[in-house]
């Protein structure tokens, strides 16, 4: 079965370091007053490069990143003194990363193991200093270069990232809003049934230290979702159903949904059943409805929560993120 094809993406400037400027300088003691030169090379300006971190799984934490800077190299001194050279920049990347030229469209490089890096962008050599310049006919040269400029080059970023959760249902249940309310994500959302035709990734999680989890808000389920084939490599269902459409309908839509996905090979995946629009409902009928999809569905675990105002999605966050974790331990 084919894994589904979503795909993290994220533009940067790679900038090296400029080299140093060689220097012109002369040596002057006291007891060598007509000392030779002695103007030293400048230092190498750094390199921006790439390297696979396998504790990351995605690029949320370089959003906001639009340019990586390698730090120039420094100028020459006396005495031939080298100048020192510019430090690299690290650009920590997730495991399976593909870089891409944005000028070309040529794979620039793909970090296929924890650990392997590429240069994205070289810095420049240092100059040379008056040193190298003395000869047998020029004792005393003036002459010195200045440093190689920065290499600058920009890229494209590419993360294949099989979602690890699938809000799936039937068509205007609130996935899309509910993935709203729990990433950063921003799908189309509509009061229109099948808004969303193709996949749609966020990234839910608690705080800037957990790992998160990947979540798609797939298109509306029926019968013959053609979508539905590609669920196979998640590890779990998320059924999302909408209470506002009454209490029969929502158990008849959720029977509908996990009757869909099962016909299609997703029986042995873990379902869970979120019932969102909380807000639509009365205390009373909401327990009800919750009531009747415990007794369909003994066996999966239920979210009560409103996309609109929030409420109940920080106990579902927590659960995903839970669930992401425990199932990348036991990979």
């Amino acid at each position: 079965m084919a894994r589904p094809a979503f795909v993290d993406e994220l533009g940067i400037v790679a900038v090296g370091g400029r080299g140093g400027d060689g220097v012109v300088r002369f040596l002057r003691e006291r007891a060598r007053p007509r000392g030779g030169p002695d103007g030293g090379d400048g230092g190498r300006g750094g390199n921006v490069v790439a390297i696979a971190e396998p504790r990351l799984n995605s690029f949320v934490s370089l959003r906001g990143l639009r340019e990586i800077r390698a730090e120039d190299g420094h100028p020459g001194g006396d005495a031939n003194k080298h100048g020192a050279n510019g430090n690299d920049a690290v650009l920590k990347l997730p495991v399976g990363a593909r870089i891409i030229d944005s000028d070309t469209g040529r794979i620039h490089a793909v970090l296929e193991a924890p650990g392997e890096s590429a240069v994205l962008a070289r810095g420049g050599r240092g100059g040379m200093g008056n040193a190298r310049f003395k000869s047998a006919v020029n004792r005393a040269p003036r002459r010195s270069t200045n440093g190689e400029p920065r290499e600058t080059r920009r890229f494209k970023l590419e993360f294949p990232l099989p979602a690890e959760i699938a809000l799936c249902g039937p068509p205007n249940g609130g996935k899309s809003s509910l993935l709203r309310a729990l990433s950063a994500a921003r799908p189309k959302v509509a009061d229109y049934p099948f808004t969303t035709t193709a996949p749609q990734l966020g990234f839910v999680s608690l705080s800037d230290s957990d790992s998160g989890a990947v979540v798609a808000d797939t298109p509306a389920l029926a019968e013959n979702s053609p979508f539905i084939r590609h669920l196979g490599a998640v590890k779990l269902l998320a059924v999302v159903s909408d209470l506002s459409v009454g209490v029969d309908a929502v158990v008849a839509a959720a029977r509908a949904a996990v009757r869909a996905l099962n016909k299609c090979g997703c029986q042995k995946i873990p379902k869970w059943h979120i019932l969102n629009k909380t807000d639509s409902l009365p205390e009373e009928e909401r327990r009800e409805v919750e009531s009747m999809l415990r007794r369909a569905f003994p066996d999966s675990r239920f979210f009560p929560v409103s996309a609109r105002n929030g409420e109940g999605a920080r106990e579902l966050k927590r659960a995903l993120v839970e669930f992401a974790a425990e199932v990348r331990s036991r990979a």
